[in-house]
C-alpha cells in the first residue's frame, strides 16, 4: 500500500486546505496524473499521484486541513487495467455526466441536485474538462437556484363579526437557511495581510485620470502587426506596467519599503499584477519589468491569467514584488482605494474606460477617461511625491510616445 502525502509545496507554508479531489476510492490513477487540488497560503496547487494504482482510501476529504507530511490517502500499485476495472466505474460512475462528455465531481454534483440544475447549464472549468463545485457555487452566485414549488399559506381565521378586523402584519416565507463554510486558506492570507496593511501602515489615497485616447488609437493601430510577430494580443496593461516603470524610476520612495527603522531603496522594479484567480485575488510578480518589452509582458501576464485560472500558480511566482498594480475596471469599478500588499509602500488602481467630457484646448469634448488611483505609505512616501507620481502615469499614457523616446 502507498501512502499519499501532503508534499512540500514551498518555503514556510505548513498547512493546506484539501479542494477537490480529481479522483474518487477505486478508481484507477497514472503516475504524476493530478490527483488532488489543494490550497495553500499563497495559492492553489495540484498534487500528482505517486505511482499508478487504484486509490484504496481517501482520510482527508474535501474542504479538511491536512500538515505538511500528513497522510490523506492511499492507493495499491498497479498498472492500468484494460478494460477498466468494475470498481473504478462504480465509483466514477456518479461523475458521468448527462450528456456523456463532462465528468462531474461529487461535491458538483449535489450541488447540480439540490439546486434544480442540469450539467449543461453550468460551464466546466476543472481540468480535463471536469465540473468542479466551484463551477456550480459561481453559476447560483450569478443566477440563483431553479424556482422550487411555492410555500404553502395557512388559513387565516375569520374576524369576529361584531368587531373590526385588527391590522395584521404579512408574513414573509422564504429560506432562511445557513450554510457554513470554513475560510480557504488564500482568502485567509488575504484577510490577514488586508488587515495588517491597515494596522502597521498610513494608508492615503491619492487620485487623478487619464484621457485613454491616444493609446487607444495606437493599439488600434498596430493590433494585428503586434499580434502577427509576438502572437499575443497588446493589452492596456503592458502601457500601465511601462508608465509604472518610469513613474517609480522618478519618485524610488514609492518602490522602497520600511525594514525596521531602515527605509530600503530598490534598484529594480518587480511589479505585481493583480489577477482574479479561481480561488480569489492573487498577484503574480514581473521580475524586472524595467527590462521587459511590451510583448514580453503581455506573453507573462496572460500567461499568469491561465495558470492563475486552472490555480497552477507556483508560490514562487506569487512571492515578492516592490509595487503592485490592480484592475478593478475590467469588473466595471468606478473609483476604489486599493489597499497596499506589505511591505510594498505603493499601489495603483486601475479603472473602466467611459466616455465623458472635458475641457481640452478652450473646448468641450467627449473622450474615453480613466480615473486612476495611488494608495500609498505615508510613513515613506510624501503627499507631492504620490501627486507627482501620478502625474507621471498619467503624462506617459496621454502621451506614450515618451516610453519610446525617454522623455
Amino acid at each position: 500500500m502507498i501512502e499519499i502525502k501532503v508534499p512540500e509545496l514551498g518555503e514556510s507554508i505548513q498547512e493546506v486546505q484539501i479542494l477537490q479531489w480529481l479522483k474518487s476510492e477505486g478508481e484507477y490513477v497514472g503516475r504524476d496524473e493530478d490527483l488532488v487540488e489543494v490550497e495553500t497560503e499563497k495559492a492553489a496547487q495540484v498534487i500528482p499521484a505517486p505511482e499508478g494504482g487504484i486509490i484504496k482510501s481517501i482520510s482527508a476529504k474535501d474542504g479538511e486541513f491536512a500538515k505538511v507530511g500528513d497522510v490523506i490517502g492511499s492507493l495499491e500499485k498497479a498498472d492500468q487495467p484494460a478494460p477498466v476495472a468494475a470498481a473504478a466505474e462504480s465509483a466514477s460512475e456518479s461523475e458521468a455526466a448527462s450528456n456523456g462528455s463532462t465528468i462531474v465531481m461529487p461535491a458538483a454534483q449535489r450541488l447540480l441536485s439540490e439546486n434544480n440544475l442540469t450539467v449543461d447549464q453550468v460551464p466546466a472549468s476543472g481540468p480535463g474538462g471536469r465540473l468542479l463545485k466551484e463551477d456550480v457555487l459561481a453559476y447560483l452566485d450569478q443566477n440563483g437556484s431553479q424556482p422550487g414549488p411555492p410555500p404553502k399559506s395557512r388559513p387565516r381565521p375569520e374576524p369576529a363579526a361584531t368587531a373590526p378586523a385588527a391590522p395584521t402584519v404579512p408574513t414573509v416565507v422564504g429560506d432562511r437557511s445557513e450554510e457554513v463554510k470554513p475560510m480557504s486558506m488564500i482568502r485567509r492570507t488575504i484577510a490577514s495581510r488586508l488587515v495588517e496593511a491597515q494596522q502597521t501602515a498610513a494608508l492615503l489615497t491619492t487620485f487623478n485620470e487619464v484621457n485613454m485616447e491616444p493609446v487607444m488609437s495606437l493599439r488600434k493601430k498596430y493590433k494585428d502587426a503586434f499580434l502577427d510577430k509576438h502572437g499575443v494580443k497588446l493589452g492596456f496593461m503592458s502601457f500601465f506596467a511601462k508608465a509604472a516603470v518610469e513613474a517609480l524610476t522618478r519618485y524610488p520612495a514609492i518602490n522602497a519599503e520600511i525594514r525596521g527603522n531602515d527605509i530600503v531603496f530598490r534598484n529594480y522594479r518587480d511589479i505585481g499584477i493583480a489577477i482574479g484567480g479561481g480561488k480569489g485575488l492573487v498577484v503574480p510578480v514581473l521580475r524586472n519589468c524595467e527590462k521587459l518589452s511590451f510583448a514580453e509582458i503581455e506573453l507573462a501576464i496572460g500567461a499568469f491569467g491561465a495558470k492563475a485560472k486552472e490555480n497552477r500558480l507556483t508560490p514562487a511566482e506569487l512571492e515578492g514584488g516592490t509595487f503592485t498594480i490592480s484592475n478593478g475596471g475590467v469588473y466595471g469599478s468606478l473609483l476604489s482605494t486599493p489597499i497596499v500588499n506589505p511591505p510594498q509602500s505603493g499601489i495603483l488602481g486601475l479603472h473602466s474606460i467611459q466616455d465623458r467630457p472635458i475641457a481640452l484646448e478652450g473646448q468641450v469634448v467627449i473622450k474615453p477617461m480613466m480615473y486612476i488611483a495611488l494608495t500609498y505609505d505615508h510613513r515613506i512616501v510624501d503627499g507631492r511625491e504620490a501627486v507627482m507620481f501620478l502625474r507621471t502615469i498619467k503624462e506617459v499614457m496621454e502621451e506614450p510616445a515618451r516610453l519610446f523616446l525617454e522623455v
